[in-house]
C-alpha cells in the first residue's frame, strides 16, 4: 500500500521538461520575486492602501506568484525523470496510447504523462492524462490487445481495449 501511495504521488517527466520547469522556478523565484515586490514598495509609497488599485493588484500577483512557486517546488520534488521510450507495444510513461471503450468503435488517443507537459509546449496538441489517472493506472503496463478496467468518477466500472502504444514525438 506504501509504495501504492508513492507511485501516486510520482510526477512523470522528460528531462527536458523537468529543466524547463526548473527555470521557470528559478525566475519565477529571482526575477519575477524581485519585481514584485518592487511595485508593491512603489504602491505603497503612493500613500493610502485602501485606495490603492496598484497596490492591490501587486498583491494578488504576488499571491499567484508564491502559489506557482510552491506548485513547482512540489512537482519538481515529486519528479521522475525519464526518456520517451524508444519503441512501443506495451503502455508506460511517455507514450502516445490509442484505446476504445467497450462497445463502442470510435479510438481515442492520447498522451499518458504529465499534464504540466501541454504547458511548457503549446504546440502540443493532444490530451494528456497521468499515469495516476483512474484511466492512467488501469492501463499503465498493458500491451496491444489487452483490456483493463477502471472505476469511473461516477462508480461505474468502464473498460477499454489498448489499440495502440507508440513512443510520442511531440
Amino acid at each position: 500500500m506504501t509504495q501504492r501511495i508513492e507511485e501516486a504521488s510520482v510526477v512523470w517527466l522528460t528531462q527536458e521538461g523537468y529543466d524547463q520547469l526548473k527555470a521557470e522556478l528559478e525566475q519565477l523565484k529571482g526575477p519575477a520575486r524581485a519585481e514584485i515586490t518592487q511595485r508593491i514598495s512603489d504602491a505603497r509609497d503612493e500613500g493610502d492602501l485602501k485606495e490603492n488599485g496598484g497596490y492591490h493588484a501587486a498583491k494578488d500577483e504576488q499571491g499567484k506568484i508564491e502559489a506557482r512557486i510552491r506548485q513547482l517546488e512540489d512537482m519538481l520534488r515529486r519528479a521522475q525523470v525519464g526518456e520517451t521510450p524508444k519503441k512501443g507495444g506495451k503502455v508506460e510513461p511517455g507514450m502516445k496510447v490509442s484505446i476504445t471503450f467497450a462497445g463502442d468503435d470510435e479510438v481515442e488517443t492520447f498522451l499518458l504523462g504529465s499534464r504540466e507537459l501541454l504547458a511548457l509546449d503549446a504546440s502540443v496538441d493532444i490530451d494528456v492524462y497521468s499515469p495516476q489517472s483512474p484511466l492512467g493506472a488501469a492501463i499503465l503496463g498493458k500491451k496491444k490487445g489487452e483490456k483493463a478496467t477502471y472505476e469511473a468518477p461516477n462508480g461505474k466500472p468502464v473498460t477499454v481495449q489498448i489499440v495502440a502504444a507508440e513512443p510520442f514525438t511531440g
